[in-house]
């Protein structure tokens, strides 16, 4: 069996594939929490990175490492099955434990699968069939309603019908690929504090956007098969919208048999201090896909979707995959939940991310030339920068002192830590991040 030393882990990497992330290679056994080890030499980093809000309980939970637990973890991964085809235990555990645990009362359908992207192309597979079939019901002859309205700034993933809708920043992620002109509207983020003035702005922008979806209806007659917006837009900038919008969005889909799919993979389970971003607001999608958090991806879907008699979650074959997920992922995922739950994290989301938020205001008050527009709900948190160029200033230093952060959109940095994550580490962080701006500030 061929084993690496740590020392020498990039250096082989280097030789079969593009290696441009971070500059460390993980001790999966010595990292505990939210404090990750480098392999290499020992020196612990404070992770508010989790594997971008994948890790929901940091590296090494005791309830992780239990016996049971790991036998259990050891049998799923030594096969592979075709979930797709043939049933487990571990299948049906995880499927029971998810819908009890994590999965809303208005949610009846389930579809698993391996990826955050293939979850929302799935979630567009499904609106395509819905409409299409409601044009057939119309009377249409010809396939009709395979357009999806989505908004700027979005990032919804890098597989086919994803790369259609993703537009952040960073161009390479989708530039010279083939794409579909969908209808591409204005996304009414909020500007931090919420002030008179930045609510006008806000309420302005997003009169602007509801009108473009309303025109883009009008130039596109049943030709829309849904509307798709991420609740708080992540890799886009940490984008932030209000509930008064989310349920106008609604509304728009309601009246004109267009289906709302909610994109939660980055926002779900739990880090916005509620186990899906979308109970904040008092709105519910018609299909929503999951990811990161939970492990497995997928999306699950309301009774609205049963308007059409033979929809993809009835009829055979429309939507499927060789795995159906992964065995092994469903099983951690499942551990995943227990805890959560047991542990109460949702709620420690809500309220550590509360003084982590509050913590932000503070740096933004001493830093008022640097920071900027401090925003979060839970754990999901952010911050603007100047100018690109200070952003990643900033990004460099925060890893010179060992804390891991992430950029986002153009000119913010965000962090995304694990769920159990106390005040003392919020506290560790903030302290190392002024250090930072200090240096930044010179």
């Amino acid at each position: 069996m061929i084993q690496i030393e740590a020392e020498k882990v990039i250096e082989t990497l280097k030789k079969y594939m593009l290696i441009d992330g971070f500059h460390i290679v993980v001790d999966l056994e010595k990292s505990q929490g939210s404090h990750l080890v480098d392999a290499r030499d020992g020196r612990e980093y404070l992770d508010f990175f989790s594997f971008f809000a994948s890790n929901p309980v940091g590296f090494n939970h005791p309830k992780m490492l239990e016996p049971e637990f790991t036998k259990k973890l050891l049998r799923a991964a030594i096969h592979k099955p075709s979930n797709s085809d043939f049933y487990t235990v571990e299948l049906a555990e995880f499927a029971e434990t998810f819908s009890q645990l994590a999965l809303p009362d208005d949610f009846k359908h389930l579809f698993l699968i391996e990826g955050g992207a293939l979850a929302v192309e799935n979630a567009l597979k499904a609106a395509f069939d819905w409409k299409v079939r409601k044009n057939f019901e119309k009377g249409y002859r010809g396939e009709k309603g395979k357009q999806i309205i989505h908004f700027r700034e979005a990032f919804h993933g890098r597989t086919g019908y994803t790369l259609s809708l993703t537009n952040t920043a960073d161009k390479r992620k989708t530039k010279y690929f083939a794409k579909f002109d969908w209808p591409r509207v204005l996304n009414p983020k909020i500007t931090f504090p919420l002030t008179e003035q930045n609510l006008e702005k806000v309420k302005e922008a997003e009169r602007v956007s509801l009108n473009q979806i309303k025109q883009a209806i009008y130039n596109n007659p049943d030709d829309i098969a849904a509307i798709i917006i991420e609740p708080i837009q992540g890799e886009g900038g940490d984008n932030h919208f209000r509930g008064e919008f989310l349920r106008a969005l609604r509304q728009i889909a309601d009246e004109n048999e267009i289906l709302l799919i909610f994109d939660e993979v980055q926002t779900g389970v739990g880090i916005t201090g509620k186990m899906w971003a979308h109970q904040h607001f008092d709105v519910v999608p018609d299909i929503m896909a999951f990811g990161k958090k939970t492990q497995v991806c997928g999306i699950a879907a309301t009774s609205r979707i049963d308007e059409v008699e033979n929809n993809v979650f009835k009829e055979s074959g429309r939507i499927n995959s060789t795995w159906g997920g992964n065995l092994t992922d469903m099983v951690r995922a499942t551990r995943y939940l227990e805890i959560i739950h047991q542990e109460n994290l949702v709620e420690n989301a809500h309220v550590v991310g509360e003084y982590f938020v509050e913590r932000i205001q503070q740096l933004q008050q001493q830093f008022p030339e640097l920071i900027s527009n401090a925003r979060g709900r839970g754990l999901f948190i952010a911050f603007d920068l100047p100018s690109s160029e200070i952003r990643n200033k900033l990004f460099a230093e925060t890893f010179k002192h060992r804390v891991i952060v992430l950029k986002s959109g153009v000119k913010s940095i965000r962090f995304r830590p694990s769920l159990n994550i106390t005040k003392a580490e919020v506290d560790e962080g903030i302290e190392l991040l002024r250090s930072c701006i200090e240096i930044v500030a010179g």
